[in-house]
């Protein structure tokens, strides 16, 4: 003779593969994809740095993309003689995420930073020409 099983141990069991299987398997959200379309790609990559110290860009409108290889949080400001270029910023919570954005930037040279505190190394050069 098999045991019946309870209404309330067959809804526990539900419940938990219900949330296993919302669970994905992954340790991550799947990574996002970079436009290809885009003017400047950065990547925030492990040890808390941009995958470069110098980049280039083409004056005029440039479709900026950001991509986070790092399992922390960053962000992604231009900076002009001190002052940061306003309505750009971009933020990358989770490895694998992109953030794409426009910004219009004349001809020079241009700071790139993380502003999230402690992550003052993440520094680079944009040159737009």
């Amino acid at each position: 003779m098999t045991p019946r099983l309870s209404l309330r141990t067959t809804f526990a069991a539900l419940v938990a593969v219900s949330a296993l299987s919302a669970c994905g398997g992954g340790t991550s959200a799947p990574a996002q994809t970079v436009p290809t379309d885009a003017g400047l790609v950065v990547t925030a990559v492990k040890t808390i740095r941009f995958d470069a110290s110098e980049y280039t860009a083409t004056a005029g409108d440039i479709k900026v993309a950001y991509s986070n290889e790092d399992s922390v949080r960053h962000t992604l400001v231009v900076v002009k003689d001190g002052t940061k270029v306003p309505n750009f910023k971009l933020v990358v919570a989770q490895k694998g995420a992109v953030d794409v954005a426009a910004v219009n930037l004349t001809t020079g040279s241009y700071t790139l930073i993380c502003d999230v505190p402690g992550h003052q190394n993440m520094k680079a050069t944009l040159t737009v020409s």
